[in-house]
Formats: structure tokens, sequence, C-alpha cells
């Protein structure tokens, strides 16, 4: 049976996959490019959003699944507009959450996680392997660079030499990247 609140929440997702369809526009551009871009096309869907749910949002019963769902967007509020800050941001967490996965989906197999050591080196490594994903390294490649070169690094001594081999650097990523 069709209800009023499948149209509010048709309504809702609407407006998602207006700002969702525009960011996948502005993907190829430039961070500054997207910037402005976001600011000019998304921000008013974004506001009109808002203007919208306000108005919408107590003809809703508190307790229904839409109702849980506004309390929850007006609660985050402040924190989903944070994109238009920076052209780098992006609209959601997917990616976070698509990095992690793999991790929290195996983490009842990783019984060697079972000292307060054991978890930080894991954490260490896991780290290490998505930064080198998200910057397009070939990680085995990126460990090998590691294991090689760190032993004659005098970095204990000079922390600032480090940054030769952090994944963003041009020549890591010459030596490292992902084909």
């Amino acid at each position: 049976m069709w209800t009023a609140e499948d149209s509010i929440a048709k309504t809702a997702r609407d407006f998602c996959d207006k700002l969702f369809a525009i960011e996948s526009e502005l993907d190829k551009l430039t961070t500054e490019e997207r910037f402005k871009e976001r600011l000019t096309q998304e921000k008013p869907v974004f506001e009109a959003f808002w203007s919208w749910a306000e108005k919408v949002a107590p003809t809703v019963l508190p307790k229904t699944q839409l109702g849980k769902a506004f309390e929850y967007a007006f609660k985050r509020r402040e924190y989903l507009g944070n994109y238009f800050k920076n052209g780098d941001c992006a609209i959601s967490n997917n990616a976070a959450e698509n990095a992690i996965r793999p991790f929290t989906v195996g983490r009842k197999n990783w019984l060697f996680s079972d000292t307060p050591n054991g978890a930080k080196a894991s954490a260490d490594i896991y780290s290490i392997v998505e930064t080198a994903k998200a910057n397009r390294l070939d990680v085995f490649k990126y460990f090998e660079l590691l294991l090689t070169v760190l032993p004659s690094m005098e970095f204990l001594t000079n922390p600032d030499i480090i940054e030769e081999l952090l994944p963003w650097n041009i020549s890591v990523q010459k030596i490292c990247k992902a084909t």
C-alpha cells in the first residue's frame, strides 16, 4: 500500500541522487574547479533539501523509519556539508568504508593480535597498505621499497628523511605506481 511517507522518502532520495549525479560530473575536474562547481551547482540543491526537510520532518511520526532517518540527518547536519569546504573531500565515506571492509570481515581470523603490540603492528601495516592503495601504488612494490631502503636510512636521528618514502612522494610514485 502506498503512503505519504513513500512520497517523502522518494523526494529525499531524489535530492541525494541529484547531489551524487552532479558530483559524478565534477569528478573529472581539478580540486579547485570541483570546489567552485560544488558551491555553484550542489550547494543550492543541498540547501533546498534542508529547507524542504525542515518543513516536512514535523509531519512524520518520529518512531517510524523515516522519522528516525530525519532525526539522524538533523543531528549530523553541520557535518554533512563538510565536503563543500575542500574539493578533495568526498561527498560520502563509501571509499573509506570499502577500504576497511576486508579488515572488519577478517578480524575474527586475526588471533595473533591478542596483545596490544600485535594489534598496533596490525594497525600500522593496514594503514600502510590502505595509504599505498589510496595513492595508487602497487602495494607489493611499495613494501619491497620500504623493506629495502628503510634499514639503511638514518631516520631515527633524522626523522625528516622519512618524507622521501611516503606514498605521495614523486620518486616513490615513479617506482611503485600500480599499472
